[in-house]
């Protein structure tokens, strides 16, 4: 497992829809636990898989000390309350908009096992799921706001100072040992 270059707004793999997860083997383990270990160092919420590259429908998240990940998610809403809150994404760092989002949601898919799963979310972890199935679909967050409010965050994304790269490495937080003396 490794911190992996996160890919940013341009990049055309966060634009092309991923593939369903075929074999559940060493490999996707190996993609779940750098998708983890990458969100975990970037301080996100939340991670799919062609946040660094990989398209592949896979996704992790991190939510009220919850850690979890999806293979093919299927994602439902349940009700019809919705949630206007700030919502910022790992491929466009340093930035947050206020985004819509169905308040409960229901997702279904499976483990690194190929175990069945099922989550049940509300508001944040709603939220991440949402989030990070639409990047599987292709979609990122900015794609869900208003109009005006997109035009003006596209303006403001033109200006950024990571515009026209590629990735970038997140740094993982210093560890701090302590001396038993």
């Amino acid at each position: 497992m490794s911190v992996t270059p996160i890919r940013l707004l341009g990049d055309p793999v966060l634009r092309t829809p991923a593939a369903p997860v075929a074999d559940f083997d060493a490999e996707l383990r190996r993609l779940v636990g750098d998708l983890t270990e990458t969100m975990f160092a970037a301080g996100g919420a939340g991670l799919a898989a062609p946040q660094i590259g990989v398209g592949l429908r896979v996704f992790t998240w991190f939510v009220d000390g919850e850690v979890g990940h999806l293979v093919n998610p299927d994602v439902a809403p349940v009700g019809d309350e919705e949630q206007i809150d700030p919502e910022g994404c790992l491929s466009i760092p340093g930035f947050r908009w206020d985004c819509r989002r169905h308040l409960h949601v229901v997702a279904t898919g499976w483990n690194m096992h190929g175990d069945p799963v099922r989550v049940e979310g509300s508001e944040m972890l709603a939220r991440a799921i949402q989030h990070e199935t639409d990047h599987l679909d292709g979609v990122l967050f900015v794609d869900r706001l208003d109009a005006e409010a997109r035009a003006a965050a596209l303006a403001e994304l033109e200006a950024a100072e990571w515009a026209g790269m590629a990735a970038y490495l997140p740094t993982p937080p210093p560890v701090v040992k302590v001396s038993p003396h």
